[in-house]
């Protein structure tokens, strides 16, 4: 079967197509012939060997931790009625970048009628991420709330949950193609954080009291800024380093501006619950209430540019590869 690997650690120009043994399914597994494979920002560190937070994979590897697709072989133990079966499917770090993946039947999710593969892998991760955070900052009617990278996989949803919660909506992004998005979605407003003095625009909108609640996905000396545009009283929501690093607020300076801080460390405690959030912004995506951003998709055999887009933060919503 036709599969992307990486043969060393580097850039993008480092996902090479080729030819690779097919799947199977072993004792407790399933191979799903795969339509539709989702990235993240990390693969793309993973990638080049930088990523801090995962043992780096024994190369030559195959990026992908998630594809959707239907079910094409079970293994012994398994029940026979999911062949045939529309399903994402974790892979686990590797293996998704492929025509068929292997993976745990414990680790499928059957796919809602009524929604599409490519909505379904956007939704799995990035809408589960978006509904824990959502839940654990506590979003209240009438807040505001500002969502960095709103124009991302995680921010796009961020807006719409926001906007669902009853809270006035600033999204923050850096072009004025992600700035008309971030508006689509329903953001009160939005501001190009590419603009110096821009947090003072998050001020201005918000009566001169800041954002009552702060999603810092991006980090760097964006996230900083965006820190000291919270409002006193307000909640700080980290769960991304698109800037490289991660925003780390020190305990007493958060005391001083009188911020509650949740740092990244909130997502290691997130595994036991993404199933349950998954399935609850999937139900709202079939009802229409909430639509994943899909800003472009690639073939199989471009998916270094695929990945060039995510790490040149040119990308707009989710990016995916199509099988």
């Amino acid at each position: 079967m036709r599969a992307v690997q990486v043969h060393r650690f580097g850039g993008p120009e480092e996902l090479v197509v080729g030819e690779v043994p097919d799947p199977t399914a072993g004792a407790g597994q399933a191979v799903v012939k795969v339509a539709v494979a989702g990235m993240t920002f990390v693969e793309t560190q993973i990638r080049r060997g930088t990523d801090p937070w995962h043992e780096p994979p024994t190369l030559p590897y195959v990026p992908g931790g998630l594809v959707a697709g239907r079910v094409d072989a079970v293994g012994p133990g398994v029940d026979p009625a999911w062949l045939g079966r529309r399903v994402i499917a974790s892979t686990g770090e590797t293996g998704g970048f492929a025509e068929r993946a292997s993976a745990s039947a414990a680790a499928l999710f059957p796919v809602p009628e009524g929604l599409g593969l490519p909505e379904a892998v956007a939704l799995h991760s990035d809408g589960s991420t978006a509904q824990g955070l959502a839940e654990h900052v506590r979003i209240r009617p009438g807040e505001w709330v500002l969502v960095e990278a709103a124009a991302g996989g995680v921010g796009s949803l961020l807006v719409q949950l926001a906007r669902a919660a009853g809270a006035r909506v600033i999204g923050a992004a850096g072009s004025a193609r992600k700035l008309d998005a971030v508006r689509e979605l329903g953001a009160d407003a939005a501001v190009d954080y590419r603009e110096p003095g821009w947090t003072e625009q998050v001020r201005a909108l918000t009566g001169g009291a800041g954002a009552d609640v702060v999603f810092d996905g991006v980090g760097g000396d964006i996230g900083r800024a965006a820190f000291g545009a919270t409002a006193r009283g307000g909640r700080f929501s980290v769960h991304g380093a698109a800037s490289g690093t991660a925003t780390a607020i020190d305990p007493a300076d958060a005391q001083r501006a009188g911020v509650e801080v949740l740092g990244i460390d909130q997502l290691f405690g997130f595994g036991p619950h993404l199933t349950r959030w998954a399935r609850e912004i999937m139900a709202e995506a079939a009802a229409g209430r909430v639509r994943p951003l899909i800003g472009q998709t690639f073939p199989l055999d471009r998916a270094a540019d695929a990945h060039t887009a995510i790490e040149t933060r040119t990308a707009l919503g989710k990016t995916l590869l199509l099988v």
